[in-house]
C-alpha cells in the first residue's frame, strides 16, 4: 500500500500512541515512565501545531510514523530553533519513513524561517544517531546522566543542523498557518514523499 505524508490532526492521536506507548513502556528512548492518555496526546498535538509542523506518514488508514518540531526553549531568543523528534512503527522500519518525514519537516521549517534544528537522543540509540547524521546533523555535546529509567542513568546526546543561513538580523519566523496549503508547503511534503520506498 502506498505511503503518504500529511499534516497531523488530533484524530491521529490514537494511531501515534500505538507507536509511542511501547517506546515509553519498553525502552529508555523516552524519559517518560507511563504513556500519555489519548487526551494528553491530543493536547500535545494542539500545542505543537500552534507553531510548528507535526507530520504523519500514513499507510492506508494506519500510521507508519510521525515527526514533529517543538520549541527548543520557551524564551523569545530561541524562536528560530526547533527540537525535532521522529517515531516509526516497527513494521515500517528500513523503508525510508524516518528520512522522508525529516526531509519534509526540515523543508517546512525552512519555509517558516527557522535557522537551527536540534535532535536530542537518549543514548545508546544507533538507529536515531544514524538517521540524524545521514540528514547532516552533527553532534555538539552530551548531557550526562540527565534522567533515570529502568534502574540506570541515561545520557542524552545533542545533534544540531543549520536549516538556513544565519543572518545578522533574522526575519521573524512565519506562523504555521501562513504556510500550510501554499505551493511551498505542498513541495515540502512532496520532497519527503518522493523518498518513500513503495
Amino acid at each position: 500500500m502506498d505511503l503518504e505524508i500529511r499534516l497531523a490532526t488530533e484524530d491521529d492521536a490514537r494511531g501515534m500512541l500505538d507507536i509511542y506507548a511501547p517506546v515509553v513502556l519498553n525502552t529508555t528512548i523516552s524519559s517518560e515512565e507511563q504513556p500519555p492518555s489519548e487526551e494528553e496526546f491530543r493536547e500535545r498535538i494542539r500545542y505543537v501545531l500552534n507553531r510548528f509542523p507535526w507530520l504523519v506518514c500514513t499507510s492506508g488508514d494506519s500510521i507508519a510514523g510521525y515527526a514533529y518540531a517543538a520549541p527548543f526553549r520557551t524564551r523569545a531568543g530561541y524562536r528560530w530553533t526547533a527540537e525535532l523528534a521522529v517515531y516509526i512503527h516497527p513494521a515500517h522500519h528500513r523503508r525510508g519513513v524516518g528520512r522522508a518525514l525529516y526531509t519534509a519537516l526540515l523543508r517546512c521549517l525552512s519555509i517558516q524561517g527557522c535557522r537551527m534544528a536540534v535532535g536530542v537522543i537518549a543514548l545508546p540509540n544507533d538507529a536515531s544517531v544514524g538517521l540524524h547524521e545521514s540528514m547532516g546533523f552533527h553532534r555538539t555535546g552530551t548531557w550526562e546522566r540527565i534522567y533515570y529509567k529502568f534502574g540506570e542513568w541515561i545520557d542524552d546526546g545533542v545533534w544540531q543542523l543549520d536549516i538556513a543561513p544565519f543572518l545578522d538580523v533574522p526575519t521573524e519566523p512565519r506562523a504555521l498557518s501562513e504556510i500550510v496549503g501554499t505551493p511551498e508547503w505542498s513541495k515540502a511534503l512532496e520532497s519527503g514523499a518522493a523518498l518513500l520506498r513503495r
